[in-house]
């Protein structure tokens, strides 16, 4: 059985990031209404549109199930967003979700096109079970890069999701630019593997090729329970 999540550390934990983000002119909010989500997402200039797993219409997240953060800069404008949501694959793993497009619809067979296709040939992407959190959807805007801001984005959310879930994985699917422009390494990534998602979803216009990326439900809880104060020091130089 696990260990239950200890609450002080993780506010110590999501204290820190959220201090960090605040010197950096940020100020951040979760919310759990995913129509609000889209509703704020949608009208980022040069934000990509979001996937159909964080859009109501093609796949509803039950309450408790899924959230979303927004920052915002000193005139209030949207300065960065992410969201997460748990998938329960204690039957199945997330290549399999992948595969099946359930992890982007509700019903495939009802939400999606008869043509869309998922390829999943990451190894570990099978080892991938039970309470998965799925991380994904991160925007930046262009004037807060390369500030160290990822590292930050980052950390809020699996602090969120360890202390909401305390999942068996924490896992997403990366641009491959990511890992060739040394990003992948702001995020925190314990661990990825090419193959991840050879994605295509017609009616979405969603062509991609990306890698898995992931922390074990071990190591996100170290990540949070070994946070002292020499790390908060070294975020506060971000």
């Amino acid at each position: 059985m696990k260990s239950l999540v200890n609450p002080l550390q993780v506010s110590r934990f999501l204290r820190v990031y959220d201090d960090a983000a605040a010197q950096k002119g940020i100020k951040l909010s979760i919310g759990f209404d995913f129509n609000e989500y889209v509703s704020i997402t949608r009208v980022l200039p040069t934000k990509k549109p979001t996937y159909p797993n964080f859009r109501p219409d093609r796949s509803p997240i039950k309450s408790g199930e899924g959230y979303w953060m927004v920052g915002v800069d000193k005139d209030n404008q949207i300065a960065l967003v992410q969201a997460a949501r748990l998938y329960d694959l204690s039957h199945s793993n997330f290549a399999e979700h992948l595969e099946s497009l359930k992890a982007f619809y509700a019903d495939p067979a009802v939400h999606g096109h008869p043509q869309d296709r998922c390829t999943c040939a990451a190894p570990t992407a099978k080892k991938i079970t039970g309470k998965v959190a799925y991380h994904g959807d991160f925007w930046l805007r262009s004037d807060f890069r390369r500030q160290g801001i990822p590292t930050i984005m980052a950390a809020i959310l699996r602090g969120a999701s360890f202390a909401m879930w305390s999942p068996d994985f924490v896992c997403g699917l990366a641009e491959r630019w990511l890992l060739e422009k040394g990003v992948l390494a702001q995020y925190g990534h314990a661990h990825y593997e090419h193959g991840g998602s050879i994605l295509h979803l017609v009616e979405e216009k969603i062509i991609d090729h990306d890698l898995l990326v992931w922390l074990t439900g071990e190591e996100l809880r170290s990540l949070v329970a070994d946070h002292d104060s020499s790390k908060s020091a070294l975020v506060e130089r971000l």
